[in-house]
């Protein structure tokens, strides 16, 4: 078998996903399965900006070739070929037929489905066989969550920060704003460093209101307080998640009951930091319910900088956040989200 070949098994019929080129922001390559039918073949090139797709397709298919699909591309190209079988041919761009595309800690997936429609829609498809291009996440990179759920961001300078509630898989936006009680709210946040120092990306204060406005005498409910301290998560299992980068935060929020049934907002106060300088004052912690201890998420040799999560945070600063002129600091408003009792 060549290097550049790879049999996928086990499958219905024999797939081959053929490792294109090294690109610049990493290795490429291709996942396929299928459902239903079997002796096709299917080969699947993914390349830096496109895929290239060989499908072979026995008679019963083969009568009208616009009855096969990719999303809701025509074949490129289609060729009878002997005893019986044709090869369609698929050459696009992965930001044509209706690619979908998703982002996880590690990848971008381009996702898309062939299909063979003897019968027009709303009929079901009498073969499908989804396929994806896999590829390492660009740095820098980040999603543009244009949902509901997606955070307004008031900041300053020229870092450019994102924030968003996730579907709980942390690929995509939440499908929809509402959450149970006691389910997990998936939270996203990240600082586009561009060709700033390293830094590294805290949750210093989060807050949940009925209002998107905050006022002297608005109701809240305490989530993250005290410098960094997710005080949620010792009444329920909410916990900042492994970093994947230090300029990105991952924080699983079980849904609380304050305000449930009503329209609430988390209000956030986030700090882009100097990751060698974690103290009392700039920090991530997680309370460890089986030790009743308080950790530090970056760090567990410095769990002593959350040890004063149960009484007052002062630890030193080296410089004035709130003043610094590179925009160290923004406040975030998440929602509206409801959490049902359903």
């Amino acid at each position: 078998m060549r290097p550049d070949i790879i049999k996928m098994q086990p499958c219905l019929g024999q797939v081959t996903c053929i490792m294109k080129n090294l690109l610049l922001w990493g290795l490429v390559f291709a996942i396929a399965t299928s459902f239903g039918v079997s002796g096709d073949d299917i080969q699947i090139v993914c390349e830096e900006s496109s895929v290239h797709i060989k499908w072979k397709v026995n008679e019963s298919m083969s009568s009208n070739p616009a009855r096969l699909l990719l999303g809701n591309c025509f074949p490129s190209s289609f060729t009878n070929m002997s005893e019986g079988y044709a090869e369609a041919e698929f050459i696009y761009q992965l930001n044509d037929c209706q690619f979908k595309r998703m982002g996880t800690y590690k990848y971008l997936i381009y996702a898309n489905t062939l299909t063979h429609r003897p019968l027009p829609k709303p009929n079901a498809p009498s073969f499908t066989y989804p396929m994806r291009c896999v590829y390492d996440r660009p740095k820098g990179w980040a999603p543009n969550y244009l949902t509901r759920a997606t955070g307004v961001i008031q900041g300053h300078g020229e870092l450019a920060f994102h924030m968003a509630i996730l579907n709980q898989n942390f690929s995509g936006p939440a499908e929809s704003n509402v959450f149970p009680l006691g389910s997990f709210i998936p939270i996203w946040a990240e600082v586009d460093q561009q060709a700033h120092q390293p830094l590294v990306l805290l949750l210093e204060e989060c807050v949940a209101s009925t209002t998107l406005e905050m006022y002297p005498d608005t109701l809240t409910y305490p989530l993250i307080t005290n410098e960094g301290c997710l005080v949620e998560g010792k009444k329920t299992f909410s916990r900042f998640l492994p970093r994947y980068h230090s300029s990105s935060i991952l924080l699983h929020l079980q849904a609380f009951r304050f305000a449930v049934g009503e329209e609430v907002y988390i209000h956030c106060k986030l700090i882009a930091w100097d990751p060698e300088d974690l103290n009392e004052s700039r920090k991530a912690c997680n309370y460890n319910k089986a030790t009743e201890e308080w950790e530090l998420l970056d760090n567990p040799k410095k769990n002593r900088v959350c040890q004063c999560c149960d009484s007052t945070c002062k630890g030193r600063v080296k410089r004035d956040a709130e003043s610094a002129p590179q925009g160290l600091v923004l406040k975030s408003v998440l929602g509206p989200l409801t959490i049902s009792e359903d």
